[in-house]
């Protein structure tokens, strides 16, 4: 046990615009380090979920399903405000008050599909800058879930960095009972950050007064240490910067690749119990998909008289007559037609479509060639 570790904080490219590490390329990294096991904690979302799992199935790596998840700064989901728990200056909570992180993993088939529950409410429900959960979430979906303080813009770390000892033990008690003992862990990192260490020390205190374990992650969004500039790059697509704009949004300190097992090891050399958990929590963590041939699309209810396709096709061109009146072509009965325009109009040198200017989205035009306007949305009338 004391030469191994297991990487359980990772983004990877479904995280998106954040996360760069490809998710072959993080079994194999994990296959030529030993590894036995690997958690994917996908930013807000598990859309890589069955793709990390049947990407890693037949490896030597043990695919484990996780979640970095974005909660409410102790508001309800459904409120659209920012809260601060200090002054809102410094290190205060995370997008000026918006949300906070925690780590989650599934511990069973059970914990993962409330792992999925919790992520589609949290989308569904709680979205406000990020998709959040609550409290109430977790209260209601906790069951085969271990989690743990999470990263520096965690709720527990964020109060430790305010000076606010006391709020930060009630919050990690919370969490503590409301996942059970044994299921919450203090998260610790480093990546040589201020936010880091400052706390360090009062986190070890806060796990001791509460008896809860430790885990060492690595807050990993690339697989090689020289993927540091790509994933820069990628940074700056997501900030609509350039690598010179100033004070643009960038990744500071180092570190943030898929660290071998010794790396991990010497990083935590005083706290090896923190490392030696990452072993223990991936024992615990064994979920899989039925990947059978049943069919597991959800059936909806629909009126009397109609069918899930008929209905569809309804609700389509109420929702097109809607959001476009005077851009879609209506049938005779007055409703918007859903089919596409006539050849000879797609074939129309010079056409340009025009997609209206709406409160739900940009104004987009495609114009040219024959091409450029088949592309262009086919169910609304072109303009010349």
């Amino acid at each position: 046990m004391g030469d191994e570790f297991v990487h359980l904080h990772c983004h990877s490219e479904f995280s998106m615009l954040d996360g760069a590490a490809r998710l072959k390329d993080l079994v194999k990294g994990c296959e030529q380090m030993g590894m036995r096991a690997l958690a994917v904690t996908d930013h807000g979302n598990l859309f890589g979920a069955h793709e990390w799992y049947a990407t890693a199935k037949g490896s030597s790596v043990k695919p484990i399903i996780g979640l970095e998840a974005y909660l409410t700064p102790k508001t309800h989901r459904s409120e659209r405000k920012r809260v601060q728990f200090g002054d809102g200056t410094g290190d205060d909570v995370a997008s000026k008050g918006a949300y906070t992180h925690m780590t989650m993993w599934a511990a069973d088939k059970a914990g993962m599909h409330n792992l999925f529950r919790l992520s589609s409410l949290s989308s569904l429900e709680g979205f406000f800058y990020k998709p959040r959960a609550d409290r109430e979430l977790l209260n209601r979906f906790h069951e085969g879930l271990i989690a743990t303080t999470g990263c520096p813009s965690g709720e527990v770390q964020t109060y430790l960095r305010l000076g606010q000892y006391d709020q930060a033990v009630e919050s990690a008690a919370e969490f503590r009972d409301i996942f059970g003992k044994g299921n919450f862990y203090v998260e610790l990192m480093d990546h040589g950050l201020d936010i880091e260490t400052r706390v360090r020390q009062d986190l070890l205190r806060l796990a001791k007064q509460l008896d809860l374990p430790l885990v060492a992650t690595n807050d990993l969004h690339y697989v090689h240490a020289d993927d540091a500039a790509d994933h820069d790059t990628l940074l700056c697509v997501s900030a609509g910067a350039n690598k010179d704009t100033p004070n643009r949004f960038k990744f500071d300190g180092s570190g943030y690749y898929l660290k071998s097992p010794a790396e991990m090891r010497q990083l935590f050399s005083n706290l090896p119990e923190a490392c030696d958990n990452t072993l223990a929590i991936a024992e615990r963590c064994t979920t899989d998909f039925d990947e059978g041939t049943g069919i597991y699309m959800p059936a909806f209810p629909v009126p009397d008289g109609e069918t899930e396709e008929s209905w569809f096709h309804k609700e389509v061109d109420r929702g097109l007559h809607e959001r476009f009146p005077t851009a879609c072509p209506t049938t005779p009965t007055g409703r918007p037609s859903t089919k596409r325009a006539s050849s000879s109009a797609r074939a129309t040198p010079g056409t340009s479509w025009s997609w209206p200017t709406t409160s739900s989205g940009p104004r987009r035009t495609a114009s040219g060639s024959a091409r450029a306007v088949a592309r262009a949305p086919a169910r609304c009338a072109p303009s010349r």
